[in-house]
């Protein structure tokens, strides 16, 4: 946070079975002795004004990391707009003096440690209601800035219309996209397979927990 970034909280999105690695939490999966989710908290911490894991079944599970755990508010609603829902409610309830949330996903262990300031420099320079990350023409709508206000549109366009992808609702909006270059290596590479976490354990090697990534975007 800087002085011309505000208070923005993160939510990380923890919502995925991890059918493709034979079940379980991808965010436990570890990385060079460290689990994903550690690593994503150790990237987002220094940006955010508070971090909340969205994740549904036994909250329990994550108490080590000593975050506020939160499940998706409209229950049996399969998707990341459900948790992003979820982080909305939550903050409208619990920090009223914030006006937005990032969301990110809590399987991108090498997420930019500039992440929140350029999303909201860029979301302020376009007037923008929404923000989103992108890398290799490629854009994570998971990823991104959101209005706390725009909360019961969202649950309107979840409930009433149900819709489920996150770009058909961002479609509706004024939004700014910001991306990042993918060298030394992707920033918002997930670890979706066991192929992943192979290669995932390569790219740790080549980010240097951040350090490279850090002085070329910087």
């Amino acid at each position: 946070m800087t002085a011309e970034t505000p208070a923005i909280p993160g939510l990380l999105l923890a919502g995925g079975l991890a059918r493709r690695m034979g079940g379980g939490d991808k965010p436990m999966r570890q990385i060079g002795g460290r689990t994903i989710l550690d690593r994503v908290i150790a990237r987002l911490k220094p940006q955010c004004a508070g971090l909340v894991l969205n994740a549904n079944g036994d909250a329990t599970r994550f108490a080590s990391f000593g975050l506020p755990v939160i499940a998706d508010s409209i229950e049996n609603f399969p998707g990341p707009l459900a948790g992003i829902l979820a982080g909305l409610d939550w903050l409208a309830a619990h920090r009223p003096d914030v006006s937005w949330m990032l969301s990110a996903a809590a399987d991108c262990p090498f997420l930019p440690r500039d992440l929140v300031a350029r999303l909201h420099r860029a979301r302020a320079q376009h007037g923008s209601q929404l923000a989103v990350a992108a890398s290799g023409g490629q854009s994570h709508p998971v990823i991104g800035l959101w209005s706390v206000g725009l909360r019961d549109e969202l649950r309107h366009a979840l409930v009433v219309e149900d819709i489920r992808k996150i770009d058909r609702w961002t479609a509706r909006y004024k939004l700014a996209t910001v991306s990042w270059p993918t060298e030394p290596l992707d920033p918002f590479f997930n670890a979706n397979t066991l192929d992943d976490i192979v290669e995932a354990e390569r790219l740790a090697t080549l980010d240097a927990d951040g350090d490279a990534s850090a002085a070329r975007l910087s």
